[in-house]
């Protein structure tokens, strides 16, 4: 580094140019009267008293008066100290912004948008490896593979998880090894077009994403509840309902365990009409205080305002309306409602299916 390199590293730790000027020109001269730093150097004569006990205060100088005023540069330990501090402040700066600009919080904004790809990605796997309730989650075969250690920690803690697989542009979507799923999904279907990268977790947390091959790159984080059941439908109606199994880890014996009230409605209501006996759990919140509540009892009616007339077997589409379930214990009779519910008693989270007869 050369003598002017120097001033300027030192004008970027905080001295001023007249400063760096003369501390440099005392460094090679070890000590001098202020009248022959002024001539070594570029500092005026007028300004360097001036510059000399600034630098004196800060540490770089100390001065003495022969005859005259004299300076000589101090131990540079201090000086030293102070730079390597400032570098380390410094990069620790530009690491910090690099990851403020690539994940901006979201703790606290319902909604955030965001730059880069992997910022969603990441986001998405923060929040599934935290999931108890559900995941729904429409990705490609690599995504789905890169996201399979944190669903499997999901899936582990009780979470259903729902997989929506999709190609990249160009691409048939491939065959892909059923012992994947195992242990890390509920149940995967296959969707044969090119579609957004979204996960949806415990009804709270939302990540979109575009394709890749999308005019517009940008990604959506979302925390709230009620926005979040926005990207829940989309999922349902677009990514999920329409497209075949292509596994499942349920059984059709019970326990069969739903967290949509309409996949419930679609499959029980033909039992009802048969005269079975449903005997359900219903874990969720009462929707007056939102206090949790769990109970079991039997399944005595269900009430929905199709959409369109139903046909024989009911489609999602069809239940967009209010759809309720009526539960009597042993002491009491509940009105359930799912994900939003407003109108019953009981929002329920989780539905299970404990025994038909």
């Amino acid at each position: 580094m050369d003598s002017a390199e120097l001033r300027t590293a030192l004008r970027n730790a905080g001295l001023s140019q007249y400063q760096a000027e003369a501390y440099v020109a005392l460094l090679q001269l070890g000590a001098a009267s202020a009248t022959e730093l002024a001539d070594a150097c570029a500092v005026p004569t007028a300004r360097i008293y001036d510059v000399l006990r600034d630098l004196e205060s800060k540490g770089y100088i100390e001065t003495y008066e022969q005859d005259s005023l004299h300076a000589r540069a101090c131990d540079p330990a201090s000086v030293m100290e102070d730079l390597k501090n400032r570098a380390v402040q410094l990069d620790e700066a530009a690491g910090e912004i690099e990851t403020r600009w690539q994940q901006p919080a979201v703790d606290r904004h319902m909604l955030s948008i965001v730059k880069r790809f992997e910022t969603v990605f990441n986001r998405a796997e923060e929040l599934i490896r935290d999931a108890s309730s559900e995941v729904q989650l429409s990705a490609t075969p690599e995504q789905f593979e890169a996201l399979r250690p944190a669903l499997t920690e999901a899936y582990e803690q009780g979470a259903l998880i729902k997989v929506s697989l999709h190609p990249n542009r160009g691409n048939e979507l491939p065959e892909i090894d059923e012992s994947l799923f195992s242990g890390a999904t509920s149940e995967v279907r296959r969707r044969t077009l090119p579609t957004p990268f979204v996960a949806i977790v415990d009804r709270t947390g939302a990540c979109f994403a575009p394709h890749a091959d999308s005019v517009n790159q940008y990604g959506v984080l979302v925390d709230d509840y009620t926005l979040t059941y926005v990207f829940h439908w989309y999922f349902q109606t677009a990514l999920w309902e329409v497209w075949d199994v292509a596994y499942t880890a349920q059984t059709p014996d019970p326990p069969r365990v739903y967290t949509d009230i309409r996949h419930f409605v679609q499959d029980t209501e033909p039992l009802l009409k048969e005269g079975k006996r449903v005997i359900t759990r219903v874990d969720g919140v009462e929707t007056d205080d939102r206090e949790p509540i769990e109970f079991v009892g039997e399944l005595t009616d269900i009430y929905y305002t199709a959409v369109s007339a139903p046909k024989e077997t009911l489609s999602f589409s069809e239940l967009a309306g209010q759809v309720c379930l009526t539960i009597e214990t042993d002491d009491e009779t509940y009105t359930v409602g799912g994900w939003g519910a407003v109108l019953e008693e009981i929002e329920a989270n989780r539905i299970t299916v404990e025994a038909i007869s």
